[in-house]
């Protein structure tokens, strides 16, 4: 392994039994490509750090709240915290293009040239005006074991990437998404295949909607605990070629996502949806645990299967082995016109129409 050199931003000594602590667990978890530690002091700057990196380096966070947005275009880095004990808040500065967007820490690659392999790990990001954790152009990103709470757009935010894992967080109170993955986020356009993304392990409470997947394939979403959003998992789809799908919801706990969200230019209202499909081909629902949501919307029930926005049916869906109750006005509704959608091996009490339990 190479052999690493500390940076320090500043001549200050203080957390030195924080930093020992610190060191011990790089030893344990940096990749062997990772050149230099870069560490962070409360008062100093996580931008500054971040721009003295070099690809493969760590960017070490010692506990403390910071303010200001941090934009990543480094290859390889890893920006690594101390969970609920680095806080990352706005902060006054709008030079930084992150901060004038108004997310928290942005990693920016290009749809071109995808920035690869960028690490968030083990920070809490809060306050935010637009989203939390906001990553465009990206390939190979992990975000892991972080807090994101009360933005007021998404938690955690990915637009034309692939291969990313969105693991062991907890994106709560967040005035969109939990966890949002899309294509683009402010155009249009077919769905691409994200070369297998993963979304698991997660805590996404109070949001409007747990995860989000929006014209998107090759995905799972899966051992994820989603409760009290309006909606648990809303996988939304078109017309659009190549078309949503072709992607895995399993294995997650969907559970009384009873908030109320009213009406929004794009979308009806929104309670006690467990899990949602509109307008996808070849999604695949199952072994989910899916219980008490309950609601009067259109999108209302354990496990909806209904038409998108712009009226494109659900195709080929696969429903199977769910364990449901308690969802109403059914555990199992398809709104739907679609072909071949299938529902097999669900244990409920309700479906619409009869005959899917």
């Amino acid at each position: 392994m190479p052999t690493r050199r500390v940076h320090h931003l500043a001549a200050a000594t203080a957390a030195a039994t924080a930093l020992t602590t610190a060191l011990a667990t790089l030893t344990a978890v940096t990749p062997a490509h990772a050149l230099d530690v870069h560490v962070v002091h409360p008062g100093e700057s996580i931008q500054q750090a971040v721009d003295a990196a070099g690809p493969g380096d760590t960017v070490l966070v010692l506990p403390g709240t910071y303010t200001g947005s941090v934009r990543i275009t480094v290859a390889g880095l890893t920006l690594r915290g101390f969970g609920t004990e680095t806080v990352v808040t706005p902060g006054a500065d709008t030079d930084n293009a992150c901060a004038a967007a108004g997310h928290g820490i942005c990693v920016v690659g290009t749809e071109a040239a995808p920035l690869p392999d960028v690490t968030i790990d083990s920070l809490t990001v809060t306050g935010f005006r637009k989203n939390g954790i906001d990553a465009s152009g990206t390939t190979g990103l992990t975000v892991r074991s972080s807090y994101v709470h009360d933005n007021a757009q998404q938690g955690i935010s990915q637009e034309m990437s692939s291969r990313a894992s969105i693991i062991g967080n907890r994106s709560v109170d967040n005035g969109q998404s939990g966890v949002f993955l899309a294509n683009y986020a402010y155009r249009e356009g077919g769905a691409p295949d994200t070369g297998g993304t993963v979304v698991t392990g997660n805590e996404l409470t109070g949001n409007r909607v747990g995860v989000t997947v929006r014209r998107l394939r090759g995905l799972a979403v899966e051992r994820n605990d989603i409760s009290g959003n309006c909606s648990g998992v809303f996988v939304v789809g078109d017309e659009g070629v190549p078309r949503a799908g072709d992607l895995d919801v399993r294995h997650n706990r969907v559970v009384a996502n009873n908030k109320f969200c009213p009406a929004n230019p794009r979308l009806g209202a929104i309670q006690g949806a467990g899990i949602v499909l509109t307008g996808t081909e070849d999604t695949r629902v199952t072994d989910n645990e899916v219980h008490d949501n309950v609601g009067t919307t259109e999108f209302s029930g354990g496990i909806v299967l209904s038409k998108s926005v712009v009226g494109a049916p659900n195709a080929r869906a696969t429903i199977s082995g769910n364990n449901l109750s308690g969802n109403s006005p059914a555990d199992l509704a398809d709104r739907d016109t679609g072909v071949g959608n299938t529902f097999a091996r669900n244990t409920c009490a309700l479906s619409e129409p009869s005959g899917h339990c």
